[in-house]
């Protein structure tokens, strides 16, 4: 899945019937993020047992909605203690490729004042 480097992505912590379409998800977009689902988001919902992810997201002049059932095994999903999780794209694919990004950490930022 192609990502753009400065998306905003949410995901829901409750799992969804993945029988919703297009315009269940909106109406779930609008009553557990409290977002417009036209807005520049992508909406990323999961199903009960872990193994199936949709994301919606508005592109322009209408919907897109992107699914993805994995034949074997989970996606690893981070524990959420809200109802919302806001994850940046590097996330996303980490967790698409079924990396539990939540143990992943990288290297820290640094700060200077001066290079030399």
């Amino acid at each position: 899945m192609f990502l753009p480097e400065r998306c905003q992505i949410l995901m829901s912590r409750f799992s969804v019937d993945m029988r919703r379409l297009i315009n269940g998800l909106s109406i779930l977009v609008a009553d557990t993020f409290g977002k417009n689902p036209l807005s520049e988001y992508l909406f990323v919902f999961r199903n009960h047992r872990g193994d199936k992810i949709k994301i919606l997201y508005w592109d322009r002049n209408g919907f897109c909605l992107w699914y993805k059932r994995l034949e074997k095994g989970r996606f690893c999903f981070p524990s959420i203690e809200s109802g919302v999780f806001e994850m940046s794209a590097a996330q996303l694919r980490w967790l698409l490729d079924g990396l539990d990004f939540s143990k992943l950490t990288g290297h820290p930022m640094l700060h200077y004042e001066h290079l030399f």
